[in-house]
């Protein structure tokens, strides 16, 4: 028997309050489908055994999550104890710790999941519980301690009484279970409440009554655990989101003039002392060297790679670009699929024309290069080092290095023509 660290994600809600003709858990935060996020905190903090418990519209959400987990279906929606139970399967045999995750809950830090899973083995505790402490805790099952500060029971909205309902400690939702009493309690819990369903948090008060330890780990930051119902909340966690990445970049030595304005995506790496100003969206993947200045009003796509000292100015976007050193893209440019040099000036309104309609082609672009405005770089094309592309051009040929390419129509005067 080995010791597992396995996670349940309970994934089969119907999430009506979204008014969507998706489900709930596809919908995108942050350009993420929330029940993916889930999932993958979980893989950050090192757990690769996952169930995802899927239910209605489980095509979309197994669309999604595709074989990066197993899955165990719930055809009825009998509460929470009755979803981890469509997962006994995978349990069966083995020994260790399971964590009982929601798959409507994307902003838990892996590094919570891990004190948690620590605290459960460090402890021997055959239940951990995440808690939290709400001012207002209406509406959440309420954490029932002894004298000594013992978990005895978690008691649910509906089904506390006056006194429980002052109780400010709240559950969260996400557990770190033994595996073999886990099993063990679920076929013992019953749906005695208000809502005739099966409810996890019935297993504490079973594993209590054997005199079997359990303990909780309160969350230090309460947005953690909040979960999406409806589009508003979608909302309310994205600016969370936003802000979390956003600060992190700021305390790596990122300025950010205007943090409510700026949109950056998870897995970008932005070095120290470069400036993001206000209404630049930064796509995930995208890499931006030191003393570089992005913005206002850019837009850096995935597979983007900007050197140092690299300047990307107003009302320019970039896909799949690689930037050399000291290079200025300073406005109203569109650069996609190329490559570009060191220490090159992009004239305003030159793009890349990377799409023939059926096929996506490169554009080479020399160090030391000088592109005029209102250029068109028809790809597949490379320009050498130190070339000079004449304003206005239109350029389907090579250039080579050092040379002066002129790719526009002769200018004619007709001179007195508007008097006819």
């Amino acid at each position: 028997m080995e010791n597992n660290i396995m996670a349940i994600v309970m994934a089969a809600g119907k999430g009506t309050r979204m008014k969507s003709k998706k489900s709930k858990l596809v919908q995108k935060i942050y350009g993420k489908e929330i029940v993916k996020r889930a999932v993958e905190n979980a893989k950050k903090a090192g757990v690769e055994d996952i169930v995802a418990v899927v239910g209605y519209m489980k095509e979309e959400v197994m669309a999604v999550l595709g074989d990066s987990v197993q899955y165990a279906h719930q055809e009825e929606m009998l509460g929470t104890g009755h979803a981890v139970m469509q997962a006994k399967k995978f349990l069966e045999g083995k020994r260790g710790k399971v964590l009982v995750l929601n798959g409507d809950v994307p902003l838990i830090r892996p590094e919570t999941l891990n004190k948690l899973i620590e605290k459960s083995i460090e402890n021997k505790e055959y239940a951990t519980l995440l808690t939290a402490i709400y001012d207002n805790p209406t509406g959440y099952g309420r954490i029932v301690r002894d004298e000594g500060g013992n978990i005895e029971a978690i008691v649910e909205e509906k089904d506390t009484t006056p006194e429980q309902k002052e109780i400010k400690e709240i559950n969260a939702g996400i557990y770190c279970f033994d595996i073999e009493e886990l099993l063990t309690a679920l076929d013992k819990i019953k749906p005695n409440n208000a809502q005739g369903e099966y409810y996890i948090t019935d297993v504490i008060g079973l594993m209590n009554g054997k005199g079997l330890k359990t303990g909780a780990v309160i969350v230090e930051d309460n947005t953690e655990i909040l979960g999406i119902n409806d589009r508003i909340q979608l909302e309310m966690l994205t600016k969370v989101l936003q802000m979390r990445i956003n600060t992190e970049h700021m305390k790596n030595g990122v300025t950010i003039e205007d943090v409510n304005n700026t949109y950056i995506y998870d897995n970008v790496e932005i070095g120290m002392d470069t400036v993001i100003h206000p209404n630049t969206t930064i796509k995930s993947g995208v890499t931006i060297g030191e003393d570089c200045e992005i913005g206002p009003n850019a837009y850096i796509r995935e597979e983007c790679k900007l050197a140092n000292k690299v300047k990307v100015g107003s009302f320019v976007e970039i896909k799949k670009a690689i930037i050399g050193e000291g290079t200025k893209v300073p406005h109203l440019s569109y650069m996609g699929d190329c490559e570009i040099g060191e220490k090159c000036n992009i004239g305003c309104g030159t793009i890349t024309c990377n799409y023939d309609g059926l096929h996506k082609s490169k554009t080479i672009i020399g160090n030391h290069s000088f592109i005029g405005s209102n250029t068109n770089l028809v790809a597949p094309v490379t320009l050498g080092d130190e070339t000079f592309i004449a304003a206005g051009s239109t350029i389907t040929d090579d250039v080579p290095a050092y040379a002066l390419a002129i790719a526009r129509e002769r200018q004619t005067n007709k001179e007195e023509w508007n008097k006819k």
